[in-house]
């Protein structure tokens, strides 16, 4: 049996199997915040929910490449990005807690109005549709050439796959399904782990030097994830939908929790791009060491990526789903809910025929939303509603300095890959804090 096969196999029995055991979500409740009988999940269900559903498929694949391209080093920067958990633990703790809001959208609405939620909104709503293309397209790397009809077929039979049971379940399914997705990644990658380091040259004296601590080789990025982990994690509602549903000091041990071993199975997965770097592979690290070790492994990583894109997709319908519905009040009923899934799951898909890049869905967006990091970070400092407008807006014109390449040179401190992006950064957050808390001092002198 050809391994192509044995793949298409994995998809659809992977699958089929999901959709079986997930509920069948009969409530508004149970398919919006995966709420039956008033039990919530607890904190090692919880925690499984959140590291699997931010572990995409998109991650892993950029943790082995990173691996490759910066040894150690690379897969450490991008675990940076899990300190993002810690931050939102921590701020939607004390949202909830001292500010007593029941989600992000009720805030937004209190401080700063209608006009501020529908902006978030959009930020939001673009999120959810770039997690679709930037995961799907993993799945399709494994089964042809960028462009080639198996490639496209895969992502779209993968996609309607994962569909059919996140419309099944809605959040219930998501949360249900993440706990055995969790469950056979951790399988997974110790059985991959365990054969690259049966490799004699494989040593962990050879891990620790396999990369420079130095801005050109993998810094730039680590600090750029590390300043974007204050602002990064607000604009993903896979994320923050998941910090409502539990009492506030399960959500906040979930979160640290998750923050730590998130980062964890990054770095461990990112040593498959350092096995790839040691051995003198080129291209896909994950593809490549899977087919150095023959098509058992090969199959087992595209299983993790399966694993992995499935949970991320589920999640990313099912946050869609609930910000028309619920946040956005659109259609409160579970017909309009299961539309909507349909809808971004179609939409979502179509940026795989334009030759998107995988790591700008991550790098880009995180940018474009830095102007989010004060309005939370400072949440209970009273500004005008005019503050959230203009560092949002800041944040926005930053990001797209870095799309369009336009960043001014003379600002840039560092060498290397990522250099741009992490003073875009730098720069970026400091004038959104001086902007957003700029209206404050302008009321003060005024009324002087």
């Amino acid at each position: 049996m050809e391994t192509i096969n044995w793949q298409w196999l994995l998809i659809i029995v992977s699958s089929l199997i999901l959709f079986l055991m997930s509920p069948l979500a009969k409530s508004k409740n149970q398919f919006f915040r995966a709420t039956k009988k008033l039990k919530p999940p607890n904190t090692f269900v919880l925690t499984g929910s959140l590291i699997i559903s931010w572990i995409f498929a998109k991650s892993i694949t950029n943790a082995a490449n990173l691996g490759l391209s910066f040894g150690i080093v690379g897969g450490v920067a991008y675990a940076g990005y899990y300190l993002s958990f810690a931050v939102a633990g921590v701020l939607l703790y004390q949202l909830r807690t001292k500010g007593n809001f029941k989600s992000i959208h009720q805030f937004l609405t209190t401080k700063f109005g209608k006009g501020a939620m529908a902006l978030f909104s959009i930020l939001i709503a673009i999120r959810l549709f770039n997690e679709i293309w930037s995961n799907t397209m993993v799945i399709g790397s494994y089964f042809g050439a960028q462009g080639s009809s198996p490639y496209y077929w895969s992502i779209i039979v993968f996609t309607l796959l994962t569909l059919a049971y996140a419309i099944k379940g809605g959040l219930s399914s998501s949360i249900f399904t993440d706990v055995i997705q969790m469950g056979l990644f951790s399988v997974l990658l110790i059985v991959i782990l365990w054969n690259i380091f049966s490799v004699e040259n494989f040593t962990a004296k050879n891990i620790v030097t396999s990369g420079t601590w130095s801005f050109e080789l993998g810094l730039n990025l680590f600090f750029a994830a590390i300043i974007q982990s204050f602002s990064y994690p607000f604009h993903d509602p896979v994320l923050t939908d998941r910090a409502f549903i539990s009492t506030p000091k399960t959500t906040l041990k979930s979160f640290l929790f998750a923050s730590v071993f998130g980062g964890l199975c990054i770095v461990l997965f990112s040593l498959v791009g350092v096995f790839a770097k040691i051995q003198g592979m080129q291209g896909q690290a994950a593809v490549e060491v899977g087919k150095a070790f023959g098509v058992v492994i090969l199959l087992i990583i595209n299983f993790i990526m399966i694993t992995s894109a499935a949970s991320t997709l589920d999640s990313t319908f099912s946050s869609f789903s609930k910000l028309l519905a619920i946040d956005l009040n659109l259609g409160n009923t579970l017909t309009f809910g299961r539309a909507s899934m349909a809808t971004v799951a179609i939409l979502g898909t179509l940026p795989i025929f334009f030759n998107a890049e995988i790591l700008s869905a991550t790098t880009i967006s995180g940018t474009m939303v830095i102007g989010l990091t004060p309005a939370f970070l400072f949440w209970n400092i009273k500004v005008p509603k005019i503050s959230f407008y203009l560092s949002v807006i800041c944040g926005l014109l930053f990001g797209f300095t870095l799309v369009f390449g336009v960043f001014p040179k003379s600002f840039i401190f560092t060498q290397g890959k990522y250099a741009s992006l992490l003073w875009v950064n730098v720069w970026g957050v400091l004038s959104c804090i001086i902007i957003y808390l700029l209206p404050i001092k302008l009321s003060k002198w005024i009324k002087k």
